[in-house]
């Protein structure tokens, strides 16, 4: 087999099967695993990430996974260049990379790049958070909405971090994320393959609650009881935001019951598949896979071989 001067995409929304996918390539394709999921970088979040298993990620070379403390705030920009490197590595040890997850943002901003954004500002964001702490976030959204409708369609209301730092951004240039992103220049140097799974939605949802329902079984409560026990964490932290952390950790604080836990979480992760479908559609040169055919692991070695020099 030749040279390898390609990366292959598998996106999707959550519970459609692309980790397993990925797992049964790397069985027949000289594969490296970089992991696009912006809860799987952080140590500890294991059952509700649904990171693969200790055998899983000994059976292939994964990265990005377990990578920061939960207590750290992991970027698009810190993904973008972290990734890339990781790309010239796999590359030159002639594999392929197989980038793997749900996290539309970080496929974005490796594939199409980051706007030279200015750097964070102290102040700004002090004067931002402390809006908030008086008005609540949905309100800043709702800023931003006017400010910027695009950025705020594709900001959730309950992402304080992405709306701190677009209000801050328009505070610090004048300029709308929007603006600036169109004003980037950016080329990704190595060609794409982009393989989307899609599943019928109404499948999806059920997948939905019987994998968070299954997470409880496995151990979810107890594994962020841990994280709650830390002193050093708190509910407004990315990692603590992530779908089903979030709701737990409201639960563990006494403020929704265990009922509610479940019904907000499973409700969150199918808001989540909605972004994530959305995202898909919008996105260019996607080779589209129905995640339960049959011969869904033939159809894509078929794919990748069209790319092999």
């Amino acid at each position: 087999m030749s040279s390898f001067d390609f990366v292959v995409c598998i996106m999707g929304p959550s519970a459609v099967g692309k980790t397993a996918l990925a797992l049964a390539l790397a069985d027949d394709l000289p594969c490296e695993i970089i992991s696009v999921d912006s809860a799987m970088v952080y140590r500890g979040l294991d059952i509700g990430t649904a990171k693969p298993s200790v055998r899983e990620l000994a059976t292939v070379p994964h990265h990005l996974v377990d990578i920061c403390d939960p207590s750290e705030v992991f970027s698009a920009g810190n993904f973008q260049r972290q990734a890339l490197d990781l790309i010239d590595s796999i590359l030159a040890k002639n594999k392929i990379p197989l980038l793997v997850g749900g996290t539309m943002l970080y496929f974005r901003a490796l594939l199409q790049g980051l706007s030279d954004l200015p750097k964070a500002n102290p102040d700004i964001r002090q004067q931002i958070s402390a809006q908030a702490k008086q008005q609540g976030w949905q309100v800043l959204h709702q800023q931003l909405a006017i400010i910027d409708p695009e950025s705020a369609n594709k900001i959730h209301p309950n992402d304080p971090q992405r709306i701190q730092r677009a209000l801050e951004v328009y505070q610090l240039t004048g300029q709308t994320l929007t603006q600036l992103n169109k004003n980037q220049r950016y080329n990704f140097p190595y060609k794409v393959l982009k393989l989307g799974m899609n599943l019928d939605r109404s499948i999806l949802h059920q997948r939905v609650e019987q994998r968070f329902l299954q997470m409880l079984t496995q151990g979810l409560m107890e594994e962020v009881e841990r994280l709650y026990q830390r002193q050093d964490l708190n509910s407004e932290l990315p990692a603590i935001r992530a779908v089903g952390y979030r709701q737990v950790w409201q639960y563990l604080e006494n403020k929704i019951n265990y009922h509610t836990m479940i019904e907000k979480a499973v409700a969150a992760t199918r808001q989540l598949v909605k972004r994530q479908l959305t995202w898909l559609r919008a996105e260019p040169d996607l080779y589209c896979l129905e995640a339960s055919q049959t011969d869904l692991i033939t159809e894509v070695q078929q794919q990748i071989t069209t790319i092999i020099k």
